[in-house]
């Protein structure tokens, strides 16, 4: 076979399986980056021997999901009182399982203790955890990606130095043949 017809050859076949054409429909991964959903919520838990609670802040609404410690069933009915930095807040119940607090004002970033009271039909019980409210870093900035282009050129570059080294190496095994051919 001829080495330009070869080194063509590599060249088209290295162009076509890079080509998102091969993917089908709906498989190809696109040009665009899987989208952050959001960040994490500053959260908080406080555990005794018969209580977990657990509360998460969005803005300046806490949100406080109560369960049994022993298997993890969900408190009803019961009466949460919580203090946040020293302020006294009474939870409502929101639904089934979770219950509602809403600050005065967001809460500003740094670690502020969190005690709750909570009474439950005959049982009560003092809880007591910490909230870490960080400030939001690097929000805006995008992930950087790779799109198929980039690794097609890449591939490319790859193959077209493996045929040069193949196109080396015949015409080094050449010259060889034809020196011992001569000397013969």
């Amino acid at each position: 076979m001829n080495l330009p017809h070869t080194f063509a050859a590599l060249l088209v076949a290295a162009v076509l399986l890079a080509s998102p054409a091969w993917a089908g429909e709906g498989h190809d991964h696109g040009d665009a980056a899987p989208a952050t959903v959001g960040q994490a919520l500053p959260r908080f838990s406080a555990v005794s021997e018969t209580f977990e609670l657990v509360g998460v802040l969005s803005g300046k609404q806490i949100t406080l999901y109560l369960d049994r410690f022993a298997d993890n069933s969900p408190v009803r009915g019961a009466q949460i009182e919580l203090e946040i930095g020293g302020a006294k807040f009474k939870a409502e119940k929101q639904g089934d399982d979770q219950y509602e607090v809403v600050l005065p004002e967001a809460p500003k970033p740094g670690v502020l203790p969190v005690t709750a009271t909570v009474t439950a039909g005959n049982e009560a019980d003092l809880l007591a955890g910490e909230l870490d409210i960080h400030e939001a870093a690097h929000v805006d900035e995008a992930a950087h990606t790779h799109s198929w282009t980039e690794y097609a050129g890449w591939a490319v570059a790859g193959l077209a130095a493996l045929a040069l080294l193949v196109w080396g190496g015949r015409r080094v095994i050449n010259a060889r043949s034809v020196r011992a051919g001569a000397a013969a």
